[in-house]
């Protein structure tokens, strides 16, 4: 039987286990799927050792970055986007396994958010820097939209001289900024279950019927940053979709 399976740490909010395994049943496919909550990523190894069955892993929170450096090879998107959420495991015949890295956010998050673009939709402020909301910037590229990372942190980015490279933190977001950048995508865990009372400490009030507040969290179905935008008249989406797309996107990577 093949395994797949989930790393990340903690997993309590994931829904991939009961996606993969209810697939394989329906589709008659000699497979489970099983979940790796390691605290650290460095027990990569012993998981691999531990399944020598194991095909394939979906990466989460918070080692789509940290996994990089175990991988063998990467993909040219994954490359582009420097975070890895899909590995494809092949077993060669010196039995040590041959790790490859995907990135399938990417296809999840602009399938998801095309149809809800109009044309006023142009620029986007991402809230958060991790390996998400780097999958995030490079399908915004694609779809033709602008983007600033907006961050407790500083960050330098490598094109510092353009606006993308210009990180704002929230106190920068003013009443104008908000006005010029239509599309919020939050990349955090923030509202997350079971912390549903939090949610990005953006202005809220600035917010109109011409915003698109697009959240990666899922569950709740409605998170607060979604509540709060939809009080203005905002358009909402949470991220379920997504994570269907992305995942039905693992596959065709495992399987090619």
């Amino acid at each position: 039987m093949k395994q797949f399976g989930l790393l990340g740490h903690p997993l309590g909010h994931s829904f991939s286990r009961a996606f993969f395994n209810e697939k394989f049943v329906r589709e008659g496919i000699d497979a489970e799927y099983l979940n790796f909550d390691m605290p650290d990523i460095s027990e990569l190894n012993k998981v691999l050792d531990e399944h020598p069955s194991l095909c394939g892993l979906n990466v989460t929170i918070p080692y789509k970055q940290a996994i990089i450096s175990y991988l063998n090879e990467l993909s040219d998107e994954a490359q582009a986007i420097g975070a890895v959420n899909v590995v494809k495991i092949e077993h060669r015949d010196d039995a040590s396994p041959w790790l490859k890295g995907f990135n399938s956010d990417i296809i999840g998050f602009t399938d998801s958010i095309r149809p809800l673009l109009e044309r006023h939709h142009r620029k986007a402020l991402i809230l958060g820097t991790g390996g998400a909301s780097k999958a995030v910037c490079r399908g915004l590229e694609k779809l033709g939209i602008e983007w600033r990372y907006v961050s407790r942190k500083t960050i330098t980015q490598p094109n510092s001289d353009s606006a993308a490279g210009q990180t704002l933190s929230y106190s920068d977001l003013s009443p104008e900024i908000m006005a010029e950048y239509t599309i919020i995508i939050n990349c955090t865990p923030l509202g997350m279950h079971p912390h549903t009372d939090s949610c990005p400490e953006i202005p809220y009030r600035t917010l109109t019927n011409r915003h698109l507040l697009y959240d990666l969290v899922y569950n709740p179905e409605i998170t607060l940053f979604m509540r709060n935008g939809r009080r203005q008249g905002a358009k909402v989406k949470n991220g379920l979709e997504m994570l269907h797309r992305q995942a039905l996107a693992s596959w065709e990577f495992w399987n090619s």
